[in-house]
């Protein structure tokens, strides 16, 4: 039995404790202060990022949420990465329940805490984390027990994340397919870095018990099948399933085979690590016309097919902290100086693919600096939009199928949209 926590701590910022819970007998709580100077002495250290200190014998696991801190100790040779995702699960259950997890929720909450804190995991092991079934037998006011109950069946059974007797007048799945463009650009113009981040993200109203299938125009698949794969196919990389989805169903054929939890999950992430072409590309030429006035221009231009439009993009441009009084004329939408962002926001709700929008600006600037002071680090250009029904993976969802063994026939409904990630131009 190797590889346990020894127990749990809750910290608050200063490192005092908040919650402890022994799991195994062979930590104290002496082991919060160790942790905490180790941690002092992580954040003197600007080359260690990592979320683990070790300290005579003690391993110590933690992650920081608002002013919390969840830590684990143990003196065996835990896995590491099981129980960082189980810190983090412990703070989805906290938040589904206090709707913010930060130390007044957890003062305010210390019975329910310690209640959930048994439930999720026994003897340093972690158990069960779903905050859904978990919802169903440990109660709070919002979630108030009428009558004593056992523990939900879905605690152990096989399909441990959707409870068994759900029923809807009216079963529907929604899926959606959304793509978020991470770029990069340098002042050159040239890409530094490019990547393509999805996720299929699923609202599922279904009785029973269901099984889904799902088929995507995935390379593998196809090729398998004998298919023709040109310019059709998709090559994801860093695929990552929830739970629900049979691992074994598709390492054999590639089929997405689950039973999904009732109400919203995200069934899948994937990254997309081939070259993308930006979607909007702005270029800026800044004229200083004297040390008190200074003009800016920026072309925008959609680089997609005129048949998709780009919606709420918002363009953020940075000017110098002593800018006023601006002067902004635009060729479509309309732009506003934010001061407290020291930037210049130009909003355009709709912009059709193949098209070119442009600003000009005039701003006067009232501070004198010296000539010989080092230039201010610029900030980038970030630009934010949405382009639906579209994605640059080219994904598809080939068919969603949903089997039930009462029968009913229930509606699909698949969307797609691509959105702005960290997507940055720099200027300098």
């Amino acid at each position: 039995m190797a590889g346990a926590a020894s127990a749990l701590f809750l910290l608050d910022i200063k490192g005092r404790v908040l919650v402890w819970r022994d799991y195994r007998g062979d930590v104290s709580s002496v082991q919060a202060e160790k942790f905490f100077t180790k941690l002092i002495e992580k954040e003197g250290d600007q080359g260690s990022q990592d979320p683990v200190a070790y300290d005579n014998g003690v391993t110590y696991l933690f992650v920081q949420h608002n002013n919390v801190y969840l830590m684990t100790a143990s003196r065996q040779n835990c896995n590491a990465a099981s129980l960082l995702l189980f810190l983090h699960r412990v703070v989805d259950v906290f938040k589904h329940y206090f709707e913010e997890l930060e130390e007044e929720s957890l003062r305010d909450n210390f019975v329910v805490v310690y209640e959930l804190l048994d439930e999720m995991m026994d003897f340093g092991y972690p158990q069960y984390t779903e905050a859904k079934i978990l919802s169903e037998f440990i109660k709070t006011d919002a979630y108030r027990m009428e009558v004593t109950q056992r523990p939900p069946m879905a605690v152990t059974n096989a399909v441990s994340w959707r409870s068994e007797g759900i029923r809807y007048n009216k079963n529907e799945v929604f899926l959606d397919v959304v793509e978020s463009v991470n770029i990069l650009v340098n002042s050159n113009g040239q890409i530094i870095r490019s990547d393509v981040v999805g996720a299929l993200k699923m609202r599922t109203y279904l009785s029973g018990m269901p099984e889904c299938k799902l088929g995507l125009n995935d390379r593998v698949l196809l090729e398998a099948q004998g298919r023709t794969t040109k310019g059709k196919a998709i090559d994801l990389d860093d695929i990552k399933f929830h739970q629900c989805v049979r691992l074994a169903r598709f390492e054999n054929d590639r089929t997405i085979a689950f039973v999904p939890p009732d109400g919203s999950f995200d069934l899948m992430t994937y990254r997309l690590s081939t070259q993308v072409k930006p979607l909007i590309w702005v270029e800026a030429q800044i004229e200083k016309h004297s040390r008190s006035r200074m003009e800016i221009t920026v072309k925008a231009r959609s680089q997609f097919k005129e048949r998709s439009t780009a919606t709420n993009v918002e363009i953020e441009f940075p000017v110098p902290s002593d800018a006023t009084n601006p002067n902004v004329r635009t060729s479509m939408g309309s732009a506003s100086y934010a001061p407290e962002k020291d930037a210049l926001i130009w909003k355009i709700k709709s912009f059709p693919g193949g098209k070119e929008y442009m600003l000009r600006a005039e701003f006067t600037l009232p501070s004198i600096t010296d000539e010989e002071a080092p230039p201010e680090r610029k900030a980038p250009i970030r630009v934010k939009f949405e382009i639906p029904y579209f994605t640059v993976s080219g994904i598809q969802v080939r068919y969603l199928k949903i089997i039930e063994k009462s029968g009913y026939q229930a509606l699909p409904w698949v969307r797609y949209i691509t959105m702005a990630g960290e997507y940055e131009l720099r200027l300098a």
